[in-house]
């Protein structure tokens, strides 16, 4: 691998700009400090990162939750050879979801500069003709319906912010601020609302960061330490990352026993509807620990941190993706095995499904960006070098979503509002619920926006409008985490529903602001 050198006269000019040793006598920059880097290595280490994204993403490819709450054992095989990538770009395409979410927010910077404002990348985010899951088609529904960022993400309009949707498309905000984390997680922290919040949110600075750092150091172990500094220690994303840093310190052969201890500690999941009291988790801090065992056990191997985090299981393709990209960007391009970018060359020039960019085109305009960043942001251009001036990473605000919530109950409610039984009712006792379902209609009718009344006790909560188009639905059909803690009667409503639609109820989540675990319910 090519590493940086800080020129002698550069030390000596810039006052105060002295490296230090942390305390593992591992090199540590000052903020300030003025970092070299080729115009090659730059760009080698930024088509690493992206490469990287695209073979993680390829190689867990067939595992993504098949394997929840388990790990993929080692006599599990996972194929891979020239023919991989290929075959998904021409017949699976959309396994490539969270690069192309990342090309949206990159595409919006092309066209309309670094200073793009945040509602922009909103709007191209929610009018692209992918289809969406959880945290970003919450998001996608409420800016359609004019909740604009950072209410979008928000969690009591978002009942999945603490899922892992931006942590799986925040690698550009990394690669666009080489040396530069702060300048990475604001970025984030902005586009990050668009839809999620506190976890949901850190999960992708936490990625970022490393990313950024992974540009101007070459020990991974610091670079999963330090870029941590940008979370609140608050919050239980630090927390979580902080205990598989500790579990990994303890035992540092044996990545499987740091997979046991996390999932015995941090797989409890209390916001996603489709998570909660089931063994499928795509919460960020526990897929996040995932791409860090990688990170941590892979020492530095590439083929071992791509199939380190992919045997983890839960998100199985995106968790690899991060973790070969951020270590992509470390090592750079020309230093990833010729094994794993076997077959890269026939799919470099293809675009991405939903996109007009390929990989060549990014890691071309993914240069750019970074070549303005650096010089915005204090660094300069010198000959066949950049200038970086380094930013020490520091601690972006506290949020914690679901605080005082737990979830007490989940029940099958599986009934139907058609014209001629426009209404049902349930009761429920705690603080609040959320039902699931979609609108739903029959063979060739046009497509429509059904409401639904929703009464708490007899008081209208709100009139949901319901979607019968997929692209464009309501992830839920409705919730409340804000009653009071008691019974309640609450009853959905179908109005003025025509003839041939119909709103399908899936299950019921009750929710209280009584710990069932701590009254002894689960021992």
């Amino acid at each position: 691998m090519k590493t940086l050198l800080f020129p002698l006269t550069l030390f000596f000019f810039f006052v105060g700009c002295q490296n230090k040793k942390n305390e593992n006598d591992k090199i540590s920059y000052t903020e300030g400090e003025i970092l070299t880097i080729s115009k090659s290595d730059l760009q080698d280490k930024i088509k690493g990162g992206w490469a990287g994204q695209v073979i993680g993403c390829t190689y867990g490819g067939p595992t993504e939750f098949q394997w929840n709450g388990t790990m993929i054992g080692d006599h599990v095989p996972i194929p891979w050879d020239e023919t991989r990538m290929l075959w998904y770009y021409e017949n699976s395409p959309g396994l490539y979801d969270d690069v192309y979410m990342d090309l949206t927010f990159v595409d919006v910077f092309e066209k309309h500069g670094l200073d793009a404002p945040d509602s922009l990348h909103a709007l191209a985010f929610a009018k692209a003709e992918y289809p969406l899951w959880h945290a970003n088609q919450a998001a996608r529904y409420n800016i359609l319906n004019g909740i604009m960022p950072p209410e979008s993400g928000f969690w009591k309009n978002n009942p999945h912010a603490d899922d892992i949707d931006f942590q799986i498309e925040a690698d550009f905000a990394g690669l666009m601020a080489p040396g530069m984390p702060n300048t990475a997680a604001d970025i984030g922290w902005r586009i990050g609302h668009i839809m999620n919040y506190g976890d949901g949110v850190y999960g992708g600075i936490y990625v970022a960061a490393m990313y950024s750092l992974a540009f101007v150091y070459d020990d991974m172990e610091f670079i999963v330490e330090e870029a941590l500094q940008t979370v609140p220690p608050e919050s239980e994303f630090y927390q979580c990352i902080a205990d598989v840093i500790q579990w990994y310190k303890q035992d540092p052969e044996d990545w499987k026993s740091a997979w046991f201890e996390a999932q015995k500690k941090w797989t409890f999941d209390k916001g996603c509807p489709d998570g909660v009291f089931r063994p499928f988790n795509i919460d960020a801090k526990i897929n996040a620990a995932y791409i860090v065992i990688g990170l941590l056990y892979g020492n530095g191997d590439f083929g071992a941190t791509v199939d380190i985090s992919t045997r983890c299981g839960y998100d199985s393709d995106c968790n690899p993706a991060n973790a070969a990209g951020i270590l992509g960007t470390m090592i750079g391009y020309s230093q990833i095995p010729d094994y794993w970018k076997q077959g890269i060359g026939k799919v470099e020039g293809m675009n991405f499904q939903y996109t007009d960019m390929s990989l060549n085109k990014v890691y071309d305009i993914g240069y750019r960006h970074a070549s303005e960043m650096i010089q915005r942001y204090g660094g300069s251009e010198e000959g066949e070098d950049f200038l970086i001036q380094y930013q020490a990473p520091e601690t972006v605000p506290l949020e914690v979503g679901f605080e005082g919530l737990f979830p007490t109950e989940r029940r099958r409610i599986g009934k139907q509002l058609t014209r001629q039984n426009p209404e049902l009712s349930f009761e429920i006792e705690g603080c609040g619920f959320v039902v699931d379902g979609r609108a739903a209609k029959e063979g060739n009718l046009p497509e429509a926006v059904l409401e639904m009344d929703v009464y708490v006790d007899g008081e209208l909560l709100e009139t949901a409008k319901i979607p019968t188009k997929w692209l464009i639905r309501r992830h839920e059909l409705t919730w409340n985490y804000d009653s009071s803690e008691e019974k309640h009667t609450v009853t959905l409503k179908a109005k003025n529903i025509s003839e041939g639609y119909r709103i399908e109820t899936g299950d019921l989540l009750v929710y209280s602001t009584n710990d069932p675990g701590a009254r002894g319910y689960f021992e």
